[in-house]
């Protein structure tokens, strides 16, 4: 049994170096055999057994780093630049002070935000699509509520953190109804958001991370005893839930062809329907529950 683990130790658990030298070659390998079209099966087999063994060492090397580092967290402080990071006045405050780093996200999502809307903006004009500018609209909303959760941060009063509270769960509540309205006129017309080329790989990419980081910190925003945080948590809940919706449609518009609209229509309708639901059910829960802290203080 031990010379089995020493085997497969030296086998699947390099040094660093090695680790990133096999990795980048059998990921090279299977990329060069897919671009160039190579259809010898022999070839083929031998870049997917590559791809596979680089996958592996990509994976059993930092999970033994931070196994030894003892946790995630000590794993990072470890690190050199991670040290000088932390070596400066902001960069200890960034690690340290909740409130800052959390403020520094909300900014950080604040100006994405208002990228994402002028993306949406300029694809609605240039292609003539009224679902990029429905949803350019929607993420204003979203990202007003943001800039009012970023001004109270600091505010160091509770009670005027749970006003804030209580005002995005009214405005999620009355966005909830223009959402409602887009996924029905989408229902409607069976038509989807047309993602040119190969866009739609990136926001599914994009979607996919983006709903499954903010059901990760919505939960963890309840350690924080914050209300503005976890409004923000809560907005970026709503943001993925929204960009899961309109690449639904997307998927649907360009791989599901025309052979059956039904089916297309009773998708996007269950899909919207759901998240309409969650998200009305989140500002229900916010503002009841910014209510009973409201009477409390």
């Amino acid at each position: 049994m031990e010379k089995l683990k020493a085997v497969l130790k030296k086998l699947f658990l390099l040094p660093t170096f090695w680790t990133v030298i096999l990795a980048v070659l059998g990921y090279g390998f299977v990329l060069v055999v897919a671009l160039l079209g190579i259809q010898d099966p022999v070839v083929q087999v031998a870049s997917y057994l590559a791809s596979a063994y680089a996958l592996i060492l990509t994976i059993t090397r930092p999970v033994y780093c931070i196994w030894r580092a003892g946790g995630i967290r000590k794993f990072v402080a470890g690190i050199p630049l991670a040290k000088r990071i932390k070596a400066t006045a902001i960069g200890e405050r960034f690690l340290t002070d909740v409130r800052f780093r959390e403020g520094t996200f909300l900014y950080q999502g604040f100006f994405i935000n208002l990228l994402y809307i002028i993306i949406k903006l300029v694809s609605g004009i240039v292609y003539c699509s009224t679902w990029f500018i429905a949803l350019a609209v929607y993420y204003i909303l979203l990202a007003v509520m943001r800039f009012l959760l970023v001004r109270r941060l600091n505010a160091q009063d509770m009670s005027l953190e749970w006003w804030r509270y209580r005002l995005c769960g009214i405005m999620l509540f009355l966005m909830n109804q223009a959402l409602a309205g887009i996924v029905a006129f989408v229902v409607q017309q069976n038509k989807g958001f047309d993602y040119p080329g190969f866009l739609i790989y990136a926001m599914a990419a994009y979607a996919f991370y983006a709903i499954i980081t903010a059901s990760v910190n919505l939960f963890k925003a309840r350690r924080h005893q914050s209300p503005v945080i976890s409004a923000a948590k809560a907005i970026n809940l709503v943001a993925a839930m929204v960009s899961i919706l309109s690449l639904e449609t997307a998927l649907l518009a360009q791989f599901g062809g025309d052979d059956d609209p039904l089916f297309r229509q009773v998708m996007t309708g269950a899909t919207g329907g759901g998240v309409c639901t969650i998200v009305i059910g989140m500002a229900i829960y916010m503002i009841c529950r910014s209510n009973k802290n409201l009477k409390k203080n």
